[in-house]
């Protein structure tokens, strides 16, 4: 289990997952800057995502590499499953061998816990990410909550781009990996039904009883 700090530098949050320099992400309308620059003189951000921690992960540590992170992460969003502030949950495995089907079972394996069912169908939908290629968005049939015959969209995932492993100072012609985020507020709207993310964040005593939480 790693963490890692809520305030970032552009090169952890951004360079080192093959964010170019134009990306969407990078602009004001949705990231937190800060006025603090970090070495490279660039704006210091409110981490966007928790991959900073795989960053610094492969950064300290030699595989073979089996890693999990939780923590907050900021963007300018809010609606009903949207808010500025959220939680993220993702892991990371780098060795010599892994592939992409340990990451299926490994995913599987995990909603079946969450959601406390003995069996879960899983669709792997080609996607994009600049830190992974390929890339896969992960849906559940919703039969796992009760709802059969609907598809929910649940977390991304994918092989570790051969170029964030280089940029991590780890040879991308030896050592190959996988990896998956997803919105740990978003599977609990799913897994309790919660019809507005924000609820979370009212501290309604009410909301917090009829939920038991």
């Amino acid at each position: 289990v790693e963490e890692g700090p809520d305030i970032e530098t552009d090169f952890n949050n951004f360079t080192a997952l093959n964010f170019p320099k134009n990306h969407p992400a990078r602009e004001l309308q949705d990231t937190f800057f800060l006025n603090a620059r970090d070495e490279q003189g660039e704006r210091k951000v409110l981490r966007t995502h928790t991959s900073p921690v795989q960053v610094r992960t492969m950064l300290k540590q030699k595989p073979p590499i089996r890693m999990i992170c939780m923590g907050r992460t900021f963007r300018k969003d809010s609606d009903a499953t949207h808010t500025p502030m959220f939680h993220q949950i993702e892991g990371l495995v780098i060795d010599e061998s892994t592939h992409f089907g340990h990451m299926k079972w490994c995913l599987e394996e995990f909603c079946k816990a969450f959601f406390e069912v003995d069996d879960v169908k899983m669709r792997f939908r080609a996607s994009h990410f600049p830190f992974t290629e390929p890339s896969m968005e992960v849906d559940i049939d919703a039969a796992a909550i009760g709802k059969p015959g609907r598809w929910l969209e649940i977390l991304g995932s994918g092989m570790v781009h051969p170029k964030v492993i280089a940029m991590c100072g780890l040879d991308p012609e030896k050592y190959q990996g996988w990896a998956f985020g997803m919105g740990l507020d978003r599977i609990t709207m799913l897994k309790y039904g919660i019809p507005d993310l924000r609820d979370m964040f009212s501290a309604d005593m009410r909301w917090l009883r009829h939920y038991g939480f």
